[in-house]
Formats: structure tokens, C-alpha cells, sequence
């Protein structure tokens, strides 16, 4: 009885056929009074299946998210809005959902900037997804107005800007900041309540939503689907994604 109570329990999948619908009132008491004393003499084992629970639900997300990825790729990886960065022509793209009032993000910006700078194969994309208020909405319409006016080596200047400056996101401070970077101020300030910039926080919205993306950061490397940064970094990440490439 203990071998086949300790079965059930540690079995992330079912592997035997067990009715307890089937036992008599009698044997349904004799049977959990039996777990019960299993359980009591043995409580790592409620651990050890809990973990197991886990890696299977773990595993089945990380198998949804590839397929989410390959019915979306061309979304992801070629929306013809998005900032791109790094290698145009690398072997692996790391695509970045971001926000720049997260705190996270803020954060993890030296690291993301370190391994573009130092992965000279990598491609890199950067998509806007402002959720933390009015303050989100307008550094990223501001930067993807600058994008569509001044090109991509314009908005990486405003990306870096955002990500290292301090105290509030005004439309003074916007002014002052398309100044500053030898942009037309007013063009771009009227720009950031077009419908092109819409459109692009519009589409970007939707696609995180179909990803199940509900925070910033997000990363997506080769099928894996990172919803925040782990501990490690991204580089692990990076490493699996060319191993799984190669087969």
C-alpha cells in the first residue's frame, strides 16, 4: 500500500490505473487514513511532488510559448516598426517588450547593453510597451516619433536617454531633450498623438497580449519566452537558443 501511495504521489503523470470511485466506503477510509500516515511519516514527499507538479506546469507553459512564437514570428521578429540593433544579420534575435518608467528595466539596461555590445552576432529588438501610466505613454510615444523621423540610431540616443536620466517624464522636458538632440521640438511633440504612433503601441499592445506578456521586461530568445529577467541574466537564455539551432 505505501509503494503504491508514494506512486501516486510523486507521479507527475499518471502511470497507473487507480478507481477510487470503484472502493467500498470501507476501503476509501482504510485508503486515506493509509495516506494520511504515509504523509505524516513522510512530509518531504508532499515537497518532492509539488516540484514535480511544477515541472510539469513549466514545461507545458515553455511548450505553449514556442508554439505562440512560431505562429507569431513574423509579428515578432519583422513588425517593420520596431527598433533594430546589434547584427542586422546575426545568428539569434533577442527581442526586448519594454517600458521606460519599470524600474526592472531600468535595471537590467546595462546588462541587456553589455551583451549587445559584446555578442557580435546577435540581433536585437526593442518593442515599446508602456503600462505604467502617462508617464510610460509619453517616453514611448516620444521615442517612437523621434524613430519614425529621425531613423534608428535616433531613437537608440533617446532609449539611452530614458534609461539613464532622472526625475520626470514632462512635455518641457521633452522639448528641451529634441533640442538638445538637434530634432525639429515641435514636429516631434505633435507627432507623438499621430495615428502612425498609435498604431505602432496599438500593434505592439495586441502582440503582447497574444504572447501573454502582462509585464516589462519581457524577453523572447530563440522559442523561450522570459517574463522578467532571471536571476542569471539573458545570457544563458542566449546560449540554449543557439545549442537548440544548431539540433
Amino acid at each position: 500500500m505505501k509503494k503504491l501511495i508514494a506512486a501516486l504521489l510523486l507521479s507527475a503523470t499518471p502511470v497507473m490505473a487507480f478507481d477510487i470511485d470503484a472502493m467500498s466506503d470501507g476501503e476509501k477510509d482504510a485508503f486515506g487514513a493509509a495516506v494520511r500516515e504515509y504523509l505524516m511519516e513522510n512530509p518531504e514527499v508532499l515537497i518532492e511532488a509539488m516540484n514535480a507538479l511544477e515541472q510539469r506546469r513549466l514545461a507545458e507553459e515553455s511548450k505553449n510559448d514556442a508554439a505562440m512564437i512560431a505562429q507569431l514570428e513574423s509579428e515578432i521578429y519583422e513588425d517593420g516598426h520596431s527598433w533594430v540593433g546589434g547584427n542586422p544579420e546575426g545568428d539569434l534575435t533577442v527581442v526586448e517588450f519594454i517600458d521606460y518608467r519599470c524600474g526592472v528595466c531600468r535595471q537590467v539596461y546595462p546588462h541587456v547593453e553589455e551583451v549587445m555590445a559584446g555578442d557580435k552576432n546577435l540581433r536585437v529588438i526593442f518593442k515599446d510597451l508602456p503600462i505604467l501610466g502617462a508617464e510610460s505613454d509619453m517616453a514611448a510615444r516620444f521615442a517612437i516619433a523621434v524613430k519614425q523621423a529621425e531613423g534608428d540610431e535616433a531613437y537608440k540616443k533617446v532609449h539611452d536617454h530614458f534609461y539613464t536620466m532622472r526625475g520626470n517624464v514632462t512635455v518641457e522636458g521633452l522639448k528641451a531633450t529634441a533640442t538638445e538632440m538637434g530634432f525639429d521640438a515641435d514636429a516631434i511633440i505633435e507627432a507623438m498623438n499621430s495615428d502612425a504612433v498609435t498604431a505602432v503601441l496599438r500593434k505592439n499592445a495586441q502582440l503582447a497580449e497574444q504572447l501573454q506578456i502582462a509585464g516589462t521586461p519581457s524577453f523572447i530568445i530563440g522559442d523561450t519566452l522570459l517574463r522578467g529577467m532571471p536571476q542569471t541574466g539573458i545570457v544563458p537564455v542566449i546560449e540554449q537558443a543557439r545549442k537548440a539551432q544548431e539540433g
